[in-house]
């Protein structure tokens, strides 16, 4: 048997941290979602407002769980606020939330963006191409390729967190030099074209597509926020996954100063990258390319563009870097969360284990497991809907911990305030649950089945170890 430890080892600087928040938020959702969003609202003008007003929340909500990262500077940061903040149960919903969806099923689909853009250079590896079709089943080898990647990189991630930190800033680096590279292409290309001008013509006038009647329709009022609040569900989703830096803060060199300042770097880097992309997008392609492009590929759209025939590969070759180093920072982050629970309690004994390279080894496999089998569902079309309203819930409860716990706690440590403490969280607790409540008026198919998820995690909570803990 593999020899056990019980320490984190502290392997990662500032730097790692930053490129873990990178990393983990740039995937595949940056070249895609861009679509979906102009087809709710159709306006140049209200497309940027949109990646600008996510990129602002975004950071707003880093930089508020700056103060709670240097209270609490170990191992399954957000878990770890919310059971502080609150009490055991909630934590658990968080955590049970999270591994039956959440980092899971993320996993999931960044591993399927991984195959589906791998098959433009190996067809072979295409959706289409099934290996097992049956009325009941079917397996294709796009699958396959997306479980082989969720394999290796738990793999990788299980032979020590150095292993994964250099994964991590290989991939990181890369795909943020190639996207910078796609962005001043398509502005150097756009001095010499009329489709900018043309795509802000029409700037504010909101207009959602309607599917059934193949139409445009101006929007205004209630429609419009409704409008806005689902666009927000693709941008954020495609900003998420910041808060995994907190998550292993037991590795993280001085992680009172560290983690704070990664959430802020990685968020503001990421948040220029995004809207830098969507100009580019205005400056390049038509705004109804945009909103109609093939499978959603707005990127590869606009790499076409720019490069012609032949930036059909190139794009697929950036999104395979993004995608591949998106989820290697999401498998490292996740099985903290597992370990801790384990140590309160409330997951599998064996999640609370280290192995012999200082890491959650038996947590990452078992998240391996999971996720490979959502791979195997191959039902992705409402993943983003009921993944977002879980994370977006979370992240309010965790925000307004912070006002709890000055009142709860005022005697603990903290090395740094939230800033603009108490407007700044106040407007991110306020506009989060106007999204939310639009949300699920609008949606409820999918993001109420998101909150069911929740939910069923108390009974089990009170089925298993949870009660009197």
């Amino acid at each position: 048997m593999e020899k056990q430890t019980q320490e984190f080892k502290k392997e990662l600087g500032l730097l790692d941290g930053t490129l873990l928040v990178v990393g983990s938020m740039i995937g595949s959702g940056i070249f895609i979602v861009s679509a979906d969003i102009t087809r709710n609202i159709g306006s140049a003008g209200w497309l940027i407002t949109i990646w600008v007003i996510s990129a602002l929340i975004t950071m707003t909500a880093a930089v508020s769980y700056g103060e709670l990262s240097a209270m609490f500077p170990q191992a399954g940061g957000q878990y770890i606020y919310l059971k502080e903040a609150y009490n055991k149960l909630i934590a658990f919903l968080y955590g049970w939330s999270f591994f039956a969806v959440i980092q899971t099923g993320t996993i999931a689909a960044v591993g399927v963006a991984f195959s589906k853009f791998t098959a433009y250079l190996v067809p072979a590896f295409s959706e289409n191409n099934f290996i097992i079709k049956h009325p009941n089943f079917t397996l294709s080898a796009a699958q396959i390729v997306s479980i082989i990647t969720i394999i290796i990189l738990t793999y990788i991630n299980s032979k020590g967190v150095k292993n994964g930190k250099i994964i991590q800033k290989i991939f990181t680096i890369t795909k943020i030099a190639s996207l910078f590279g796609l962005i001043i292409f398509g502005f150097i290309l756009a001095s010499k074209s009329d489709i900018w001008n043309n795509n802000w013509n029409t700037s504010w006038t909101a207009q959602s597509f309607n599917k059934e009647t193949n139409t445009w329709t101006i929007v205004s009022g209630y429609t419009l926020l409704s409008a806005i609040a689902a666009s927000m569900v693709g941008s954020l989703f495609s900003s998420d996954a910041w808060n995994g830096v907190t998550f292993i803060s037991g590795e993280i060199k001085n992680p009172e100063r560290n983690v704070g300042l990664s959430l802020f770097l990685g968020t503001l880097i990421v948040s220029i990258i995004y809207i830098l992309a969507n100009v580019m997008y205005l400056a390049v392609v038509p705004l109804n390319a945009i909103a109609f492009a093939p499978s959603d590929r707005v990127a590869v759209v606009a790499s076409e563009h720019i490069f012609g025939t032949t930036g059909t590969f190139i794009i697929a070759i950036m999104i395979m870097i993004s995608t591949f180093g998106c989820n290697n920072g999401l498998i490292m982050a996740g099985s903290r969360v597992y370990y801790t629970m384990a140590k309160d309690g409330l997951f599998l004994k064996k999640a609370a284990e280290l192995n012999s390279a200082a890491v959650p080894g038996w947590g990452l496999w078992i998240q391996c497991i999971w996720a490979s089998l959502l791979c195997l569902t191959g039902k992705y079309g409402d993943l983003l809907d009921f993944v977002m309203i879980i994370v977006i819930i979370f992240y309010i409860l965790t925000i307004l911990g912070i006002f709890i716990l000055r009142k709860k706690k005022p005697e603990l440590k903290r090395p740094y305030k939230a800033f603009g403490y108490p407007i700044l969280p106040a407007l991110y607790i306020t506009v989060s649950l106007a999204i939310c409540t639009m949300l699920l008026i609008d949606k409820t198919s999918t993001c109420g089945w998101g909150v069911l998820i929740m939910l069923v995690g108390i009974p089990i909570y009170y089925i298993t170890k949870g009660e009197g803990k």
